[in-house]
């Protein structure tokens, strides 16, 4: 004989462990894709922000490199192997002039945009600029390069393929001190003779290929060790 009591009990507990319904169901989908989607944009963010934070210390270190090189070898210009024989000694009968004194971008104050000089390469002086003596740096507008002028021709400096190199500018600012003669100049020309003390600017504006928004800037200071010497005094 069935118990009555027990077949209720027996019913209702069914009716409990009943499945989702549909609505409940796709409530709790929707609520899993917000989440999915949420995290997923975080993750593209995140790894926008790693790609472009990479960028710019890829542009930064290769600006930082390049003018260093620049302002490495632009401290060379002038120098002269036989500077001694541009002196006035006991036993001089002339004084020599500096054969590699010539630049460009030698207008104080005023920007170019690239510079060439020179200064003696060789083991022997021999008072001539070769080839090997030429040096420079200029901007290629067409590829956006710093180009470098070395063995009298010029190549890539910058990686055109990582960054573009906007705008190059190279400033002198020069001071003229007068020297002092101990003998007297009695109307001789360039006399007293003055030394020109040379200091360039260089500035450097580049943005990434792969990214227009990535932009960078680097500005360094250059003091040309070799000083021009303008006129002599009277032996």
């Amino acid at each position: 004989m069935l118990n009555p009591q027990r077949h209720t009990v027996v019913g209702r507990s069914a009716r409990r462990q009943a499945g989702l319904s549909l609505v409940e169901l796709m409530v709790g989908v929707a609520i899993g894709l917000f989440v999915v989607a949420g995290a997923t944009m975080v993750v593209i963010n995140q790894l926008g922000d790693n790609r472009r934070l990479m960028l710019e210390a890829q542009i930064q270190q290769d600006l930082r490199a390049a003018s260093d090189l620049i302002s490495r070898d632009l401290r060379r210009a002038g120098y002269w192997g036989a500077a001694e024989t541009g002196v006035w000694n006991a036993g001089a009968v002339s004084v020599a002039s500096n054969p590699y004194t010539p630049m460009s971008a030698t207008v104080s104050n005023v920007a170019a945009s690239g510079v060439t000089f020179s200064y003696s390469r060789g083991a022997i002086e021999n008072n001539a600029i070769d080839a090997t003596d030429q040096s420079g740096f200029q901007l290629n507008n067409s590829s956006g390069v710093i180009e470098m002028r070395t063995g009298g021709g010029w190549q890539a400096l910058t990686d055109g393929n990582t960054m573009r190199v906007t705008n190059f500018q190279i400033t002198l600012f020069q001071t003229d001190v007068a020297l002092a003669c101990f003998n007297l100049c009695a109307g001789a020309p360039n006399c007293p003779p003055t030394q020109s003390v040379r200091e360039f600017e260089v500035l450097i504006n580049a943005t990434a290929v792969s990214d227009a928004a990535v932009q960078r800037s680097v500005r360094s200071r250059v003091r040309l060790r070799n000083d021009v010497v303008v006129g002599a005094c009277p032996a």
